[in-house]
């Protein structure tokens, strides 16, 4: 092959390798509310593409690839990877990666703290008041939009956590928060430095402005088993319990527990704080838990285990078993009729009718698919569609009537990770954190990204935040904000 040849085709790969990004992002974005697609005609997506891809090749793009070796473009020149002769400092690509990553991230946090972000490209709030004087846009876009601003305005404050046991704030690390149904309580578990989990609940009635205090109870409960479940129960009243699935350890086999709120000082509302049933299920391998609201599986609360889904009374102790065949890794009772939904580490999402028994085939009512394990199911209010997210990083809406995806979330990041999404219908947002470590908020009813928001600590597996967002953080009187979770520290996000 001559040399005018040879570089030919060494141009024309080039060429090609960087159109092919170019044509990824040419794909549309499916919009079905034609209103809010009208409105982000003049707007510019480009804001929103996510923080998890790589950019730091982009530099090297001009430079030939070498087997076995990395090209570093701020020091313009080669180095080896392993293995090779600079073991004393290795360079792999992992490293690498993680390295740009943490630039990125860095040079986010440092964006957000000087600017504020926009949501869409092109609105503000005297071009929003004056669409609507003008008549384009009603109450109800109207509203989303200025909610949608408002994200945009939320500011990070460091939240100061006060406790009994200070030392163990300083080395507890924690592992979830869970927001109670009026956002005035927040229950926790947290790794502990001797290994196991303790468990606590923030009072959030204290969380206000501009000093963000709160206070942390705590209780002698402590596990040394990994905690894969937690939602609240309300068995006595309202969030009344906490119902725990703790998985099997040894020979100690798994177990479902219910943790009365009660035993949390002063954690519960004045007038009806009462002693709680505190019990304990022997469960195997429980995934996932979720409790039911409705009227016709009163006091009962579901396990999705290996291949089975376990539906058990706490107050009769009666069982009914339903066969699968696969994992049920996510669970949600609806509410208005007696459907549970099941997410399945196969990917099928399918309904149990409890009207029907655990006999015959009929208890089967609706059924959905994923390409990959579903990690989370929200019921939307009218019960008519279902979210769901699965371990490839896909957000879906299904229509429960048409059984078909409707709309699809772009930008959530997921490997293998348990993670779920947090809806919230009234203020049409939905959120969700990757295992990249970024949390995302989407609009619920065109899937635009919002914000994409960098975690405070480098990210890592052990340091995935956890979140909880409401627009009233504190109870009916409480400021709108999202709350963080990670490392040894908790933020407030919150309106400015």
């Amino acid at each position: 092959m001559n040399k005018s040849s040879w570089q030919s085709r060494r141009r024309h790969g080039r060429r090609s390798h960087q159109q092919n990004p170019w044509f990824r992002l040419r794909d549309p974005e499916d919009r079905s509310d034609s209103q809010a697609a009208q409105l982000a005609q003049d707007s510019s997506h480009g804001d929103d593409e996510s923080p998890s891809t790589s950019s730091g090749t982009a530099g090297a793009s001009s430079v030939p690839e070498l087997p076995g070796f990395y090209f570093d473009p701020e020091k313009k020149r080669y180095f080896r990877l392993l293995p090779g002769h600079n073991n004393c400092n290795p360079l792999t690509k992992e490293s690498i990666r993680q390295k740009e990553m943490e630039s990125k991230r860095l040079r986010l946090l440092e964006e957000e703290d000087k600017q504020k972000k926009i949501a869409r490209m092109g609105f503000n709030a005297s071009s929003m008041l004056r669409k609507s004087q003008l008549g384009f846009l009603n109450v109800t876009s109207y509203c989303h939009l200025a909610h949608e601003l408002r994200l945009s305005c939320m500011e990070r404050k460091k939240v100061q956590i006060r406790s009994l046991d200070p030392s163990a704030l300083a080395s507890d690390r924690f592992n979830l928060i869970l927001a109670d149904t009026n956002s005035d309580r927040l229950f926790t578990v947290n790794d502990v430095k001797v290994g196991g989990s303790k468990y606590g609940i923030i009072n959030l009635q204290s969380l206000k402005t501009p000093t963000l205090k709160v206070f942390m109870h705590e209780n002698l409960y402590f596990t040394n088993r990994k905690v894969n479940s937690v939602c609240w129960a309300s068995l006595n009243h309202l969030d009344s319990h906490i119902l725990l699935c703790l998985m099997g350890l040894a020979e100690t086999p798994g177990c479902a527990t219910l943790l009365p709120a009660s035993l949390f000082v002063n954690s519960h509302p004045a007038g009806i704080d009462r002693p709680g049933m505190l019990c304990s299920f022997r469960i195997p391998g429980a995934w996932s838990c979720a409790w039911s609201l409705n009227i016709q599986a009163n006091n009962c609360f579901s396990t999705g285990l290996s291949r089975r889904v376990l539906l058990t009374n706490v107050v009769t102790g009666h069982r009914q078993s339903f066969g699968t065949n696969s994992d049920v890794l996510a669970q949600q009772f609806a509410l208005m009729v007696p459907l549970l939904f099941n997410g399945c580490r196969s990917g099928e999402i399918f309904a149990i009718d409890l009207r029907c028994g655990n006999q015959g085939k009929g208890w089967k009512a609706t059924r959905l698919f994923h390409d990959s394990a579903v990690t989370s199911v929200r019921i939307l209010q009218d019960e008519q569609y279902l979210m769901a997210s699965d371990m490839a990083g896909k957000i879906k809406l299904w229509d429960l009537r048409t059984t078909k995806c409707i709309r699809q979330y772009e930008g959530h990041v997921n490997e293998y990770a348990y993670l779920p999404l947090h809806v919230h219908e009234e203020e049409g947002i939905l959120v969700a954190v990757g295992q990249d470590c970024y949390t995302r908020i989407w609009s619920l009813h065109d899937a635009h990204l919002l914000r994409t928001i960098p975690s405070p600590y480098p990210a890592s597996k052990a340091d995935i935040p956890s979140v909880a967002f409401s627009s009233r953080l504190g109870g009916s009187r409480g400021a709108p904000g999202l709350l963080m979770a990670v490392g040894q520290d908790l933020y407030c996000y919150s309106y400015s």
